[in-house]
């Protein structure tokens, strides 16, 4: 599934500047930047996983300016100035509905001018509705996956 949505990126992830919500592991941020973003921000609020990214970025020897940790609530951290990211990764924990308070913070100046959103839900609900156009999709047995873009 990683490896089909980072060919769906391929031509846009040169350069880009990514936003891992949810980041868990960090595989979404740390391949991103593996495969030529220039930068990523990964937000996870749980302390053992932030450790965890830590230490991985150390051993990897990535700058903390190439890959930003921060140890807060998604949503929450959403709330405080924007900046403008052009890949989204939204991958939250499926009994909640933090997907979707998530696609709507990032509504309000997190998107550069041709963002791409990757979205991730349980297979049975329906992706996302305007403003958001579903550009790719993909679906596994425990999952549907999405690439979208907002159309504003």
């Amino acid at each position: 599934m990683r490896e089909t949505v980072f060919n769906w990126l391929a031509p846009s992830i040169d350069g880009a500047r990514c936003l891992d919500l949810f980041a868990g592991s960090g595989a979404l941020g740390f391949e991103a930047v593996s495969r030529g973003a220039a930068a990523a921000v990964l937000i996870e609020q749980d302390p053992v996983a932030c450790a965890a990214l830590e230490t991985l970025r150390a051993r990897l020897d990535v700058e903390p300016s190439v890959i930003e940790i921060v140890r807060r609530d998604a949503l929450d951290w959403l709330d405080a100035e924007p900046r403008a990211f052009d890949v989204v990764f939204v991958d939250p924990p499926f009994e909640t509905t933090l997907g979707v308070q998530a696609l709507e913070k990032l509504l309000h100046g997190w998107l550069s001018d041709h963002a791409l959103v990757y979205y991730e839900h349980p297979p049975e609900t329906a992706p996302p509705s305007a403003p958001w156009t579903v550009w790719r999709s993909g679906r596994t047995r425990h999952t549907r996956y999405n690439l979208l873009r907002c159309a504003r």
